[in-house]
């Protein structure tokens, strides 16, 4: 295991944070669909998250990447790739499922990227090949994620006869953030704040339009929708990204892949204790699984670590 006495009270507190912030996204996710459409709530999430960031972006770093150079229009290929498949899909499939299965159920799934990362890097990227542990430990997080899903509720067990595709749609958001993080890892070299920042730009200017076509001009909701997608907007998006960015920088990429096993339980934490959800027992037993998977499949990398 990594020697944690050269982290920082500061990281640890910034890696603790970002962790409560994710987990109340699932949550803020299900007061927003109180007011607003699943596409709606993507929409408004992502320009308030792109306004920000491509402020922020210009006031303290170069603005957004260059489009002069073949390097540079590849670059906003993969921005593209990026800002629908970590922004646009993904919002859109977790706030769906949300209609149906608890907030907790949608913030256990996002524990299930690293997993679902492992064999799309295996074939996509360079140096980052399967493993006898990294193997062992896809089989069982998958063995937990099929667990989660609940195969019974395929088979009419369900009162809902769309929970399952909610799901499968949670699952689905998982796949997507996954096939973002392989679209950054091969994107030639560039600044990731000014990445970012374009990601969500591009995922707002793809949204927009698909959720007027769909839902239409959103009626003014309550309050507490309208609070949900300000925290969304501002909290789990953009200034999220910011600290992700800084502490990277200050900690590496293995520090800040702790993050992962926090998510999942604040996203429960939140959901029993803010919107009065359970959960049947199987779900505990399902995330021990995806947890121990990523657990044992990142032990090399972060072995590896000074």
């Amino acid at each position: 295991m990594p020697d944690i006495k050269h982290h920082t009270f500061a990281n640890w507190a910034a890696l603790i944070f970002l962790g409560i912030i994710w987990g109340g996204s699932f949550m803020g996710s299900k007061l927003a669909l109180t007011g607003f459409g699943p596409m709606t709530i993507s929409a408004l999430r992502l320009i308030i998250a792109s306004t920000v960031m491509v402020s922020f972006a210009y006031i303290f770093r170069n603005g957004l990447p260059k489009f002069k150079t073949p390097t540079d229009k590849r670059i906003w290929l993969h921005i593209f790739g990026m800002g629908i498949f970590t922004n646009a899909i993904p919002f859109t499939l977790l706030n769906w499922g949300q209609l149906r299965v608890p907030s907790g159920f949608a913030g256990i799934s996002m524990a299930v990227v690293p997993l679902l990362i492992l064999p799309l890097a295996h074939f996509l990227t360079q140096g980052d090949q399967m493993t006898r542990k990294k193997v062992l430990g896809f089989i069982i997080g998958f063995i937990g994620v099929v667990i989660l899903v609940g195969p019974s509720s395929f088979l009419g067990a369900s009162a809902d006869p769309l929970e399952p595709i909610a799901k499968l749609a949670c699952i689905g958001a998982a796949a997507c953030y996954a096939i973002g993080t392989i679209i950054t890892r091969t994107c030639p070299p560039v600044g990731l704040l000014s990445y970012s920042a374009a990601g969500l730009l591009v995922g707002t200017i793809g949204m927009v339009p698909v959720a007027l076509y769909f839902e239409g001009v959103p009626a003014i909701p309550e309050t507490k929708a309208i609070a949900a997608i300000i925290y969304l907007g501002i909290f789990p998006t953009a200034i999220a990204t910011i600290m992700l960015v800084n502490l990277i920088n200050k900690a590496g990429p293995t520090f800040m892949s702790l993050v992962n096993y926090q998510v999942p339980i604040w996203a429960v934490l939140f959901g029993v204790a803010f919107l009065n959800e359970t959960f049947p027992s199987s779900f505990f037993g399902a995330v021990t699984l995806i947890l121990l998977g990523l657990a044992v499949s990142q032990w090399e990398t972060v072995k590896r670590q000074p």
